[in-house]
């Protein structure tokens, strides 16, 4: 009876140690790849309900007997207040010379972006872009040789199978949780482009924008979303493809903005009673059920009551998948859809048309456009002065740094939104006069800026190099 004890107790304890090696070990994962993770904070200014009906004093002058009156009572409102950090989420970089993913929400409407690497190094985030209808921003550092991710495929990834995700929930740094992927290509009310990753990996606020592994320590998707009752983690995240966030991003690069396509067309689920009544035997595809007036569609000759089943070579299995695929396809293509209509398989051609820019669109065109075009040896896109800035300010001269391109400027310490007050021994009264100056320094040759900032006015000091 002892011996048969000793044979289920070994035969009990190799089954535990099978088990336990078995275990995923996730510290090398970490140790590689958690240097690529970064925090993000940002700071907005803010101001008081008053302001945004006494938004400035008005132009009084000094000397008038209303003037005291006024600066008493508006001048407090009148100046923006600085609020504590509004946000903190995490990112991760993509590229060694400074890019990096998160989420459009934990920069949006930020003055102030400050990015802390693993190394507890902080640097000043700008926006390159972002895309709300995907939750995704691209910002950018003034940093060289950093640690970057490596891209994995969603595509496959198996339901099942372990993920990891680093980040700052709460604000603690560098957070390690595990878990699996629950599911994949879910649809979300009022996300109509994003096929999220779910999983069970413990995700809270701070989490957001940072990176999703897989065991191989390629990110696979974006930590964006938690379904929760109570504002924690209850079991339900989800994550953005990564394919889906570099598209995004390689978009928001170029040109600043992301151009969608659209067809004109309003659709609804095929369940089994219509696929039914329309000779379907199955469930797959998108109903339409009315077709825009000289839109794309109707022009291709689409008709309500077609069922789309293919949309330029890709299988619409469910009424959720088309939105997602025409705002994914290029407006302008050609392309090919598959429709049931009548009892048979029927092609159509379409060119994809595009969905309409808001005035955020545009406007971020335009600063994109303005960004690449106008910045100088430096790398500064650099505007002039009201004279009631500079009244408000208490300067005479002076121009304000609205853009910091990668190079010798940001790396010296200018930021956006800094004044400069003198081009070495000379007061800097123009964008014409300050450039030319520049072009008058000869490789190699150091210069000083006299630069204004809040409160503190200082000189930075930088050697142009032949490649400025």
């Amino acid at each position: 009876m002892r011996h048969f004890m000793l044979v289920l107790l070994f035969v009990f304890s190799s089954n535990v140690s099978a088990q336990v090696r078995e275990l995923p070990d996730f510290t090398g994962l970490v140790d590689r790849y958690g240097a690529t993770v970064v925090n993000i904070s940002t700071i907005q200014s803010q101001q008081d309900a008053v302001a945004q009906f006494f938004p400035e004093l008005p132009n009084i002058p000094k000397d008038s007997p209303f003037y005291e009156f006024f600066r008493r009572h508006m001048e407090p409102f009148s100046a923006p207040r600085r609020s504590e950090p509004r946000s903190m989420g995490s990112g991760f970089i993509i590229s060694s010379d400074g890019y990096i993913l998160t989420n459009a929400h934990v920069v949006e409407a930020a003055d102030e972006i400050t990015v802390k690497l693993n190394d507890k190094r902080e640097f000043v985030g700008e926006v390159i872009g972002t895309d709300k209808k995907t939750d995704i921003a691209l910002i950018k550092i003034e940093a060289e040789d950093l640690p970057k991710v490596n891209q994995g495929d969603p595509d496959e990834l198996r339901v099942g199978e372990w993920v990891v995700a680093i980040g700052s929930p709460f604000g603690f740094e560098n957070s390690v949780t595990a878990g699996i992927v629950s599911a994949k290509g879910r649809s979300l009310a009022q996300e109509n482009y994003v096929p999220f990753i779910q999983t069970d990996v413990a995700i809270n606020p701070g989490n957001s924008g940072g990176p999703l592994f897989n065991m191989s320590g390629e990110v696979v998707g974006i930590n964006s979303q938690i379904y929760s009752r109570t504002g924690g983690f209850m079991g339900l995240s989800f994550a953005i493809p990564i394919n889906v966030a570099t598209d995004i991003a390689n978009q928001l690069k170029i040109s600043g903005i992301v151009r969608r396509g659209r067809i004109g067309v309003m659709i609804q689920e095929v369940t089994k009673e219509l696929a039914d009544s329309f000779g379907l035997s199955d469930t797959r595809g998108a109903l339409v059920v009315s077709v825009e007036k000289d839109g794309p569609a109707d022009t291709a000759g689409i008709k309500a009551r077609d069922i789309i089943l293919n949309f330029n070579a890709q299988e619409v299995e469910a009424s959720a998948d088309l939105p997602r695929i025409v705002g994914n396809t290029a407006p302008d293509s050609k392309i090919t859809v598959k429709v049931w209509r009548d009892g048979s398989v029927k092609n159509i051609q379409l060119t994809v048309g595009e969905i309409p820019r808001d005035e955020s669109d545009q406007n971020a065109q335009k600063k994109h456009n303005k960004k690449t075009s106008e910045s100088n040896r430096l790398g500064l896109v650099l505007g002039e002065l009201t004279s009631q800035q500079k009244k408000q300010m208490d300067i005479e001269n002076g121009l304000l740094v609205e853009h910091v391109e990668p190079g010798i400027a940001g790396q010296s310490g200018i930021r956006k939104g800094d004044i400069i007050l003198g081009f070495n021994s000379k007061d800097v009264k123009s964008t014409k006069q300050f450039n030319q100056l520049l072009d008058q320094v000869k490789e190699g040759r150091n210069i000083a800026l006299l630069i204004k900032r809040d409160d503190l006015t200082t000189f930075i000091t930088m050697k142009l190099k032949d490649n400025d």
